[in-house]
């Protein structure tokens, strides 16, 4: 693999590139869904390519392929070349990279239980049960899931990078459908769509107790049925750990994208409001609001050593106390705002070339305790729970969410289901009104194995790291 990587190094130097990479990847994914206790879906993916990419008269060029061979390496590079040309003969801005010392090393995922060596036999067994405890006169669907991805590459650059990683990630979930008079609720477990995720093995979903968690969600659906739906009005609201991540990931790990920013991502995902004037003088949110995008946070989906151009991994302010202060950047974007990367450019496999992804994109604990403080501490409110729905514009300032649950507080304590609940509001308002952040006790790095950017589209997971907090004045409910 070694000798593959420096003759397309070679190769790329010789054919006049200011510079090259090369990435050797191989991905694996397994994914299961288990149905009122019978196997229902197994799937087991298995992907191997290398992709080049050379920079050469100020323009990029990408060329990919399946075989990996060394026979393949030097058509894969003139392809990559030819590709490049053509592009700088068209009228454009010279591509310039923020210089950045060449990274040497390895990375490993820490895991105890690999995923793809744990029986399948034991994953339905674990599966099967959780479904059959979700039992209720009207739960009419009783689901269970797990997934897992490996992903082994190598990274060569003409500059002199030389970078192997194996990154492990693995989750599941349960999910209960209740259905009565026409009606249908959903509940699930630890989170919605499909669950939850982590860098961690098969002991991450052996720890979530899925079958210990399934009476009460089977309980919780039975009892949205009889649940009168939200009422709309302006609220105090407590947003739990896997709504507020979403929260996160859609209204501040999208526009902090420096790419969408710059004009680069509008047809396929839209661009920003945080455009780059506002860098380091616009208010985001309240003094509560303390965001950082960080690859080195343990446990997180965008966990890594380095990024796919060699840049290592880091913890980057995004938000100081509600003073927006930084971007999710690479080394052609930083530069436009007078920075360095900040290791945020990843690829989906080997046929994809790199965008800013997020990384780990979280709101760092405040010290309002655990959830039962904030909620003893808020005399009249709503705590809203697990996603059911969201929309949000192309420049991520107009948004409404909906919630599988919610509950009303009265008096600090909780009481009335309501179901159907949304709210709805604008960005820098919506974050402004945020007035207590739980503590460390109640932070948690959540999942997002899903996320979807770039044409051709590329998949990424992500990681959001979050404890609940307190929003006033939030409209809630559909307004009249």
């Amino acid at each position: 693999m070694r000798a593959l990587l420096e003759r397309a190094c070679d190769l790329m130097r010789q054919a006049g590139a200011s510079y090259g990479d090369i990435r050797v990847r191989e991905d694996r994914k397994e994914s299961i869904t288990v149905k009122d206790g019978r196997p229902e879906h197994v799937a087991v993916e298995h992907h191997l390519g290398f992709g080049v990419r050379v920079l050469v008269d100020g323009a990029w060029g990408f060329f990919g392929t399946y075989r990996v061979e060394e026979s393949q390496v030097e058509p894969a590079v003139r392809q990559a070349v030819e590709i490049a040309r053509a592009g700088a003969s068209l009228p454009h801005k010279p591509v310039v990279l923020a210089p950045q010392p060449p990274a040497v090393g390895t990375y490993a995922t820490p895991h105890r239980l690999d995923p793809f060596r744990v029986p399948l036999e034991e994953k339905l067994a674990l599966l099967a049960a959780a479904t059959k405890a979700m039992r209720g006169p009207n739960v009419k669907l009783a689901q269970a899931f797990a997934s897992a991805f490996r992903t082994h590459q190598f990274l060569g650059s003409t500059e002199g990078a030389r970078i192997e990683q194996t990154i492990v990630h693995t989750g599941g979930g349960i999910a209960a459908t209740a259905l009565a008079g026409g009606d249908l609720q959903v509940r699930s477990y630890p989170n919605s769509f499909r669950g939850n995720f982590a860098s961690a093995g098969w002991e991450y979903v052996q720890a979530m107790n899925l079958e210990g968690e399934a009476p009460r969600v089977a309980d919780e659906a039975e009892a949205l049925l009889a649940a009168p739906p939200c009422p709309e009005g302006r609220r105090t609201i407590v947003l739990d750990g896997g709504q507020l991540a979403l929260q996160v990931h859609e209204s501040c790990g999208h526009p902090i994208e420096l790419d969408r920013v710059l004009g680069m991502e509008l047809s396929y995902a839209g661009d920003s409001f945080l455009t780059p004037e506002k860098l380091g003088s616009f208010r985001y949110g309240s003094p509560h609001v303390n965001i950082v995008a960080d690859a080195t946070a343990p446990g997180g989906l965008g966990t890594f050593g380095w990024d796919d151009e060699g840049t290592p991994a880091q913890r980057t302010a995004i938000v100081d106390a509600g003073l927006f202060v930084g971007y999710l950047s690479s080394r052609e974007t930083a530069p436009a705002v007078g920075r360095t990367s900040s290791g945020a450019m990843r690829a989906s496999g080997w046929d994809r070339i790199p965008l800013i992804r997020m990384t780990n994109v979280n709101l760092l604990p405040g010290a309002a305790g655990r959830l039962e403080d904030l909620l003893a501490d808020t005399d009249d409110g709503l705590l809203l729970a697990t996603n059911k729905s969201w929309s949000i514009d192309n420049k991520r300032l107009n948004f409404q969410f909906g919630t599988e649950m919610c509950r009303e507080i009265k008096g600090g304590k909780l009481g009335q289901i309501y179901k159907n609940a949304t709210y709805t509001g604008m960005t820098p308002a919506f974050w402004a009104s945020c007035d207590a952040v739980c503590g460390p006790e109640a932070w948690q790095l959540w999942g997002t194995p899903n996320c979807g950017k770039g044409e051709p589209s590329q998949t990424a997971r992500v990681g959001h790291g979050v404890a609940p907090a307190r929003f006033r004045g939030v409209q809630v409910g559909v307004r009249a």
